[in-house]
């Protein structure tokens, strides 16, 4: 698996599972731990989650999941990466602390290694960061970072006593979302500071592209594995894609491993030209 390093030396593995959508639904449970079970079997050892998720209940499908695994032997804690983000609402010294212990009861774990704002809200960030740096000095999150941050979000951040020390933004980013290469993503290059790709399929509309499939049929691979290859080659991102069926975990985990060369990465920039120009920053 590539790596991704974050701007302190550590190595995070470039490609990872997505569980937006997960723990909404009682009657999907089964399935969405099966999905966490398979990922882990195919090599996945970075999952990404969120206090928002299902209120909780996509960290609590992923802490039954890891809790399962870890008893059959299948992985260990330190092989892998969890990645969970708080509420603005909850992201105030006193209550960024509360929501990480929460998360980590769902998770059944006793520490996250990412846990990021999940977008600015109305608390300072110099509180949010505060409270982010005693959670790491108590040994109960290793990094931190935010998502949903665009350029004047970060320089903010960067003004902040502490804030330099944010080891990843996760946004939405694709081949079809590229407006954050216009500003965003030189920013965080000149700062080293890796992006974390979400949707990095578009909700799976790029499996559908029809413009992805003549090359895609040329490289043996599939429009999804195209547009995930493309993004994992940038070097700096690290792509979670969200996915419940097998298939799809299987044809996310290969995708690591298409090398798209320089005719294909031509033809797909004409196809999702870069941007000339500011755009505002993807959300979903």
């Amino acid at each position: 698996m590539r790596t991704v390093t974050l701007p302190n030396g550590t190595p995070l593995p470039a490609l990872g599972l997505g569980t937006w959508r997960y723990g909404e639904a009682p009657r999907s449970r089964a399935a969405e731990v099966k999905a966490v079970r398979q990922a882990l079997e195919l090599g996945v050892r970075l999952i990404d989650t969120a206090e928002m998720y299902g209120e909780g209940g996509a960290e609590e499908v992923l802490g039954e999941a890891l809790a399962q695994a870890f008893r059959a032997g299948d992985v260990k804690r330190e092989e892998l990466v969890i990645v969970s983000k708080v509420y603005p609402h909850n992201a105030s010294r006193s209550g960024l602390p509360k929501a990480c212990e929460r998360s980590l009861r769902r998770l059944q774990l006793d520490r996250l290694d990412l846990y990021l704002l999940h977008w600015s809200g109305s608390h300072p960030l110099r509180d949010t960061v505060a409270a982010f740096e005693a959670l790491q000095s108590s040994g109960h999150v290793t990094h931190w970072g935010v998502s949903n941050f665009d350029v004047d979000e970060m320089q903010a951040l960067w003004r902040v006593d502490g804030g330099q020390r944010c080891a990843v933004n996760q946004v939405y980013y694709s081949l079809s979302q590229r407006g954050i290469e216009f500003d965003l993503v030189p920013w965080l290059r000149e700062r080293r500071v890796p992006l974390m790709a979400y949707c990095p399929i578009d909700q799976g509309a790029l499996a559908r592209e029809p413009g992805l499939q003549p090359l895609a049929q040329r490289l043996g691979a599939t429009p999804a594995q195209v547009a995930l290859a493309w993004l994992l080659q940038r070097g700096d991102v690290i792509a979670i894609p969200k996915a419940v069926r097998e298939a799809h975990l299987r044809e996310n985990v290969a995708a690591a491993d298409l090398a798209l060369d320089a005719a294909t990465l031509d033809e797909l920039e004409r196809l999702f030209p870069a941007p000339l120009a500011k755009q505002p920053l993807a959300i979903v």
